[in-house]
């Protein structure tokens, strides 16, 4: 287990102020776009990636998010019931646990390696959304702060985080193997999404109430931030849960009548 890890393997929190140095963003989509019609002028790279998609990609992910949603969940479990939802939204003693340390860190480098989705995306010539790259691009920003700066209710968007994504990425692997799953499970999986949104704003907005208490550690920049990104992800998911699923039915409706 990660407790019986020696000290100098466990990850520390990096020292440095990162806002000295650039922020660790994502290409912008507009450059990434001519990447396939430059080098695969004529057809998609589909065939190719056919095998890899099932293979490392989405497979990859699947593994180290179920894992991680294991691990953090039954942490964050244990906590509770040892103490209180305030040890877990806003102390951040639990963030010095090696297990929290470990599982932090990877997770600050599984936003990097999602960004392997947009490039399968683009590789194989399908549409970028907005939402997906807005997403993915200030994830891996505020995750970085929240790393760099111990955020301790960012616990909670890692454990959070970490389980939908293990349930996401079981549904594209057995898109990408060619397995017809059941219709509501992509609708779950947004559900969810819009759930955690909610859930995560409501952890900030928790954590700054009790900023004063002793041990406490919060800001109140850290609350602005968490509440823009999160208010704007539960817009985006929900704009897009409305016209993938709902408007679909309507217009079926409107036709049969």
């Amino acid at each position: 287990t990660f407790q019986q890890l020696p000290q100098p393997l466990l990850p520390k929190f990096p020292r440095p102020n990162y806002f000295d140095l650039p922020p660790p963003s994502p290409p912008p989509p507009a450059m990434l776009l001519p990447i396939p019609r430059t080098l695969f002028p004529n057809s998609p790279f589909s065939p190719v990636l056919q095998h890899s998609l099932v293979l490392s990609q989405p497979s990859s992910p699947l593994h180290y998010c179920i894992l991680g949603a294991v691990r953090t969940w039954s942490h964050m479990g244990i906590l509770l019931l040892r103490g209180n939802l305030g040890q877990t939204v806003c102390f951040s003693s639990h963030i010095q646990d090696p297990v929290v340390r470990c599982w932090s860190c990877l997770f600050l480098f599984s936003k990097i390696i999602e960004l392997g989705d947009t490039a399968f995306i683009i590789l194989r010539k399908r549409p970028l959304s907005f939402v997906h790259w807005y997403h993915h691009s200030t994830v891996l920003l505020y995750t970085s702060y929240g790393y760099k700066d111990k955020v301790s209710s960012g616990a909670w968007f890692m454990t959070m985080n970490y389980g939908v994504h293990a349930i996401m990425y079981t549904y594209y692997t057995l898109k990408a193997a060619k397995v017809t799953a059941p219709r509501w499970f992509p609708m779950l999986i947004t559900s969810l999404q819009i759930l955690q949104m909610f859930m995560g704003a409501f952890v900030s907005i928790l954590n700054h109430i009790w900023r004063q208490d002793p041990g406490c550690h919060s800001t109140s920049e850290q609350l602005f931030w968490s509440c823009v990104l999160y208010i704007t992800y539960f817009i985006l998911f929900a704009r897009f849960f409305h016209q993938t699923y709902l408007m679909p039915k309507v217009k079926a409706k409107t036709k049969s009548q």
